[in-house]
């Protein structure tokens, strides 16, 4: 990564990762990349032509055959000398991914330590891909399977997780013996090229994992391809559906995982000191710019308006500023444009008659007054008909929505085209049990907002919050990135004179 002046600011180039090494781009356009803090360009990268794609994928169709039969524990070692090194490098990762995105430098650190689980999970893969054996199924014939890598794989990666989402992409990927070519958002590019850097100094073989930059014109040219495999994204729901549909109808395996309207169910029993607590940090966490963040609290009978009551001060209250200082609660959004998109569904919230408790509106940092930045807005009153409630946000702002009872509750939820993650708090054990089989949602936290899934699990949600099969890392991404093949044998001194007609059976 290299620095150009631009004025009195120092603007870094960075590039592409292609075959083990960095790629200036060729293609002579760059994208912007904002210090959303500041609010001006701290970084270009470049936008990848078609002969770069096509670069990135021949590398990894090369190194394919030679990484799928590497033998799993080796591959497992150099997992191990992979997580070392981010070990090392936690507070680099973390900076990078603050300075293009914005959220406070303890959140990113959070970030970066939930993408090096999935790494130690990764460092598993031999008991992983361990598979089923049966003896003497009959006619002296033994059965077992094999799980198999796919091929070249890609990855498209959103802006708020510029660290963790592609390790639960590559990092399972080439656990498992694929090969992999990583499109992150052009908006957070920083950190995956310094990834693709570690990669290699942990000894992994050039080409097994690249980086190209761009925009959609770079996504088609991957899917387009003949020689990838398989395509994973995570991203808006318009555009995780759109990567699901032409991938799918190329031939190629996809796990795509979209947007999010994730409910927090508030019971008149619950702890209301501890609700409050956890919808603010859900809500206003990272701005509300995470797939997890809570944007409606369902307020159940009586307690809609002490909730309201507690949460306004709090909402007011918020400690805003640039995500490298300490003790904040909250930094800035990720651009200008982002900041608009977010500031105009709280006036459609207004206008569709939704009560706007506290508005973030022209909220200033002082000394940057330039940055993107905006307060936490909560609103009351709010109905299933508003935008407000029906789309996804993506940003620091809450709605309540009263109904009178559990069912109420539970139906309210499972109305929603959505069905990301849901949370209830309460004391009620019977009421939670209820609520955790009824609702339709992917993600369930009782008295546990935003319940991100440990690596050992799997992260995915329901209904129009994801397409295909298969949710992300955990066994569902050995599952995704591999492909199952059952074997049949037996030797000729046990084989009968003769064609056999019947249909085969065990005994």
């Amino acid at each position: 990564m290299s620095e150009a002046d631009q004025g009195t600011v120092r603007v870094r180039e960075l590039s592409h990762f292609i075959n083990g090494q960095r790629a200036a781009g060729a293609s002579g356009q760059y994208s912007d990349v904002f210090d959303p803090a500041q609010g001006r360009v701290a970084a270009r990268v470049p936008v990848a032509n078609a002969t770069e794609v096509a670069a990135a994928v021949a590398a990894a169709k090369a190194a394919f055959p030679a990484w799928s039969e590497t033998a799993p524990l080796k591959r497992a070692r150099l997992m191990f000398k992979f997580k070392q090194l981010l070990d090392a490098h936690q507070d680099e990762l973390a900076e990078l991914v603050t300075r293009d995105h914005g959220k406070l430098l303890s959140d990113a650190k959070g970030e970066v330590l939930r993408g090096i689980e999935v790494v130690e999970f990764a460092c598993g893969i031999p008991n992983l891909l361990k598979t089923d054996f049966t003896d003497q199924i009959g006619g002296d014939i033994d059965n077992w399977n094999l799980r198999q890598p796919l091929g070249v794989a890609v990855g498209v990666t959103p802006f708020n997780f510029p660290m963790m989402v592609p390790c639960w992409m590559f990092v399972m990927a080439a656990a498992c013996g694929n090969t992999f070519v990583l499109k992150p958002s052009e908006r957070t590019p920083s950190a995956s090229i310094r990834l693709a850097e570690l990669f290699i100094e942990a000894g992994f073989p050039k080409g097994v994992f690249n980086v190209v930059h761009g925009g959609k014109a770079v996504v088609d040219a991957l899917m387009e391809h003949p020689d990838v495999a398989a395509v994973s994204v995570v991203g808006s729901t318009p555009v995780a559906e759109y990567i699901y549909s032409e991938s799918a109808k190329r031939g190629k395996r996809v796990q795509a995982l979209g947007s999010a309207k994730n409910h927090l169910v508030v019971m008149p029993d619950a702890d209301l000191d501890q609700a409050v607590d956890a919808l603010i940090g859900s809500a206003y966490g990272s701005a509300g710019e995470r797939c997890m963040a809570t944007s409606v609290a369902v307020a159940v009978g009586r307690v809609a308006d002490k909730l309201i009551g507690r949460l306004a001060p709090r909402v007011r209250s918020l400690r805003i500023g640039g995500g490298m200082e300490p003790d904040l609660d909250m930094g800035p959004l990720v651009t200008a444009a982002h900041r608009a998109k977010v500031s105009g569904y709280i006036e459609a919230g207004v206008s569709a008659g939704a009560k706007l408790v506290v508005d973030g509106r022209g909220h200033t940092v002082p000394g940057r007054e330039e940055g993107f930045f905006l307060g936490g807005s909560l609103f009351d009153d709010v109905k299933p008909d508003m935008s407000i409630y029906r789309e996804e946000i993506f940003g620091p702002v809450l709605s309540v929505v009263r109904v009178p009872d559990l069912a109420s509750a539970i139906a309210l939820v499972n109305a929603h085209e959505l069905g990301n993650c849901v949370s209830l708090f309460t004391s009620d054990g019977g009421a939670a049990r209820v609520f955790s089989r009824q609702i339709q949602a992917g993600m369930v936290g009782i008295n546990v907002p935003s319940p991100v899934p440990s690596a050992w699990h799997s992260f995915g949600g329901w209904k129009r919050s994801l397409f295909g099969d298969h949710h992300a890392y955990g066994q569902e991404a050995v599952r995704f990135y591999t492909r199952y093949k059952s074997v049949m044998q037996r030797w000729p001194d046990s084989i009968a004179k003769g064609a056999e007609f019947a249909m085969p059976v065990a005994g």
